[in-house]
């Protein structure tokens, strides 16, 4: 009978028995892979090199395993050799030998295998099965938890989200890459925007735009600031206008501030040239109505797809664009605008400006995780108001948060004289009634450069001017021009550019 209880109070000890399942279900392990990849540290002195980076202690399901795993990686951060010797005298120094089966469970382990030709593999499979085992501790926790009528729903969906953000991140890591590959990737990168005209990213459908930036990088974050009144909003969908109907490339608006149909009201006006004040008030003249139905066509088929929760969070933000990317294959995220979003209920304790810049943070993670250009509208502050003399913005003007500046990869302004009753570009003297300025104020792969472009009230849109979008200064619009085919990293960056980061 004693015989029977050590044996059991063994068992008991050798697996790390977690909450994770119902009765009469094992949680997901690998045990012998388990074995397999301790053996081939123990015989390998190389061996670990090739899977430091995808397994930690937590990986393993055995309590044992994961005190040889520790031991193991201690001694590599210390540069001790690494044999059934010395991880013993460690595990013996740490007070664990004897509750992982001692010397002779290290010797088996030794003996499993030959060789550590397989390490990786099975490494990988280590890892799944240990993923499979948090993603049902999760689950049963949330259960358990929205069962309780006490928690918030909404506070509970941000944990959710957050835990299994953090399985991801802290699981499927990523791996370096050496030149000869990175090399390769870069000349396929080349070659396939020769093919592009020089764009290397999303074509904002302004050619003098466009040459600046090579269009909208993947993974950057785009800020377009401005004060109330200078057309944000107009700019971001005239936009969308030109991704989603000229080029046919789906995007993602998130508007925080108007509803949905009152955005796609503002395309139909855009679209179809009819006064955007006569579709508020339907009072349309025949040859309207047709001009309407007929224009209309091309909104109806284009692929824009508005969100117009309000208050959203920066959580629920990410698992919309997600859903996004996944479902319509979503190639770029438009918001508008930043200062209406909200970093979520465990966020809400801290300042403001704490507040943005984990929104800003947060932005541009989303879009590094999804490969896709993101595009924020941000406030300015009334310092422009109140400034003598120019009152085109400045960095300084972002409102709230100097985070914004440092996460964005773009940040840029945009200026009409004509809304401070100045009817002459104080550049040139030309006229600038019905133009507007968009000034790059932080281009981190590029040039600073102000670019000027039609602005139509009535229909509160944004086009070309007629000489194609002559950049303020002509000497690098055109330099801009010939090397836009050669060069598609647009890495000419201004000498009066002090922080290029």
């Amino acid at each position: 009978m004693d015989k029977a209880l050590k044996s059991k109070s063994n068992r008991s000890n050798e697996t790390n028995i977690l909450p994770l399942s119902g009765v009469g279900r094992i949680p997901p392990q690998a045990i012998e892979l388990e074995e397999a990849v301790l053996g081939a540290l123990l015989i390998d002195r190389d061996a670990l090199s090739k899977v430091i980076d995808i397994l930690s202690s937590e990986s393993f399901y055995v309590d044992g395993h994961q005190k040889i795993f520790e031991a193991i990686t201690q001694l590599f951060g210390d540069s001790d050799p690494i044999d059934i010797l010395t991880v013993s005298q460690r595990l013996k120094k740490e007070g664990e030998l004897n509750n992982i089966g001692g010397e002779a469970k290290l010797i088996g382990l030794s003996t499993r295998v030959s060789s550590s030709a397989h390490i990786e593999f099975h490494a990988r499979i280590v890892v799944q099965k240990h993923i499979q085992r948090e993603l049902i501790r999760i689950s049963h926790n949330m259960i358990e938890q929205a069962y309780d009528e006490t928690n918030d729903v909404l506070e509970l969906l941000d944990v959710a989200e957050q835990n299994l953000f953090n399985i991801s991140q802290g699981n499927l890591k990523k791996n370096y890459e050496g030149s000869f590959e990175l090399v390769k990737q870069a000349l396929q990168k080349i070659e396939d925007i020769s093919k592009k005209e020089g764009l290397s990213g999303v074509p904002s459908g302004f050619k003098a735009v466009d040459r600046v930036t090579a269009g909208w990088q993947k993974s950057d974050l785009i800020i377009i600031a401005s004060r109330p009144g200078m057309g944000k909003t107009a700019l971001a969908l005239s936009m969308a206008r030109n991704m989603a109907i000229d080029h046919n490339i789906p995007i993602g608006v998130f508007s925080l501030e108007m509803s949905s149909v009152q955005l796609i009201t503002r395309l139909i006006a855009s679209e179809t040239g009819i006064d955007s004040e006569k579709l508020r008030k339907g009072n349309l003249e025949p040859i309207e109505w047709q001009q309407l139905s007929s224009k209309v066509k091309k909104l109806e088929d284009a692929p824009i797809y508005i969100d117009d929760t309000p208050g959203l969070s920066i959580f629920d933000l990410r698992a919309k664009c997600r859903r996004l990317v996944a479902q319509h294959k979503v190639e770029i995220i438009v918001i508008d605008y930043l200062q209406l979003m909200t970093a979520g209920v465990s966020k809400s304790n801290g300042n403001r400006e704490q507040e943005i810049s984990t929104i800003s943070r947060s932005l541009k993670s989303i879009a590094k995780e999804l490969d896709i250009p993101v595009i924020a509208l941000s406030q300015l502050s009334r310092a422009v108001e109140t400034r003598g003399g120019s009152k085109r913005p400045l960095l300084s003007d972002l409102r709230e948060s100097g985070a914004i500046e440092q996460d964005a990869d773009i940040v840029s302004f945009i200026y009409r004289p004509e809304y401070y009753q100045i009817h002459e570009w104080d550049d040139d003297g030309t006229p600038c009634d019905g133009q507007g300025e968009l000034i790059v104020a932080k281009h981190r792969n590029g040039s600073l450069e102000k670019v000027r472009l039609r602005f139509e009230a009535n229909m509160a849109k944004f086009s070309d001017l007629e000489n194609i979008g002559m950049a303020s200064n002509p000497a690098v619009y055109e330099s801009r021009m010939n090397a836009a085919a050669g060069d598609q990293f647009g890495d000419i960056i201004d000498p009066n550019n002090d922080d290029p980061f």
